[in-house]
């Protein structure tokens, strides 16, 4: 066989590695054009769904391209091949987990270490405005899902007076990086704005630190803005704040 035609690219591997980088930059970029205003959450949302698909597409036809241009003898594309097989993998991989991840989990967007009296949002209130949810605890429905998810989500007790670990939980707050949109400690009441890095979703926090036998008792609520499930987020997000109290 002649050098030429070794060094040839094969179109097949040239269409893997095309199809698979846009697969990349659709998943990739569906989360950015949202929170960018450039599309809507259900147009990003078919975007990402699409790149999906064709991430899963691209890395099954950079496999075949690979494997025909080896039987052809063809040296070029074999660098191609293998990032076309990965991105288009990476472009699959990442919502079908995500999708398998939501079909463990309930679907809630409420999480609260107090089923029973969750802390109140008050100043947060006018943010939410004209988003789907509002935020008037659904009850034991929700409350029974969470526990057989989250069991673990628990109110801290703590034994310092109740203004020293206000402060502790006003720190945390700040330390973890949502912007804290009002802080009343007459109340004992912390609330705050999270955003998240992809979508750019926003979900709000309300913490309340009140007296307890042995000093004061912490409880946490995180909810979501949008979506009927949160994917975890909120649990992972009162976990995180939890474990800065105990630092």
């Amino acid at each position: 066989m002649s050098t030429d035609s070794a060094s040839k690219l094969s179109p097949i591997v040239a269409a893997g590695f095309i199809a698979a980088l846009a697969a990349a930059v659709m998943v990739g970029g569906a989360g950015p054009a949202y929170r960018l205003k450039v599309l809507p959450l259900g147009s990003a949302f078919a975007v990402l769904q699409w790149g999906a698909w064709l991430g899963l597409g691209a890395a099954l036809v950079a496999l075949i391209g690979g494997w025909v241009a080896r039987s052809a003898g063809r040296r070029r594309g074999l660098i191609l091949t293998s990032v076309g097989v990965v991105l288009g993998a990476v472009a699959f991989g990442i919502p079908f987990a995500m999708l398998q991840g939501a079909k463990k989990l309930p679907p809630i967007h409420d999480i609260s270490t107090d089923t029973e009296n969750p802390p109140r949002f008050v100043a947060i209130l006018p943010l939410r405005a004209g988003t789907p949810h509002a935020v008037e605890y659904e009850g034991e429905a929700i409350a029974k899902q969470q526990h057989a998810a989250y069991p673990d989500i628990q109110p801290l007790d703590r034994t310092e007076l109740p203004d020293a670990a206000y402060q502790r939980a006003l720190t945390a707050a700040r330390d973890l990086g949502g912007a804290v949109v009002a802080a009343v400690p007459n109340e004992g009441r912390i609330e705050a704005t999270d955003t998240t890095s992809w979508f750019g979703f926003k979900d709000d926090i309300v913490v309340r630190v009140a007296p307890a036998a042995r000093g004061s008792r912490i409880d946490v609520r995180s909810v979501s803005r949008i979506g009927k499930s949160d994917l975890g987020k909120n649990a992972e997000r009162v976990r995180t704040y939890l474990r800065r109290l105990q630092q």
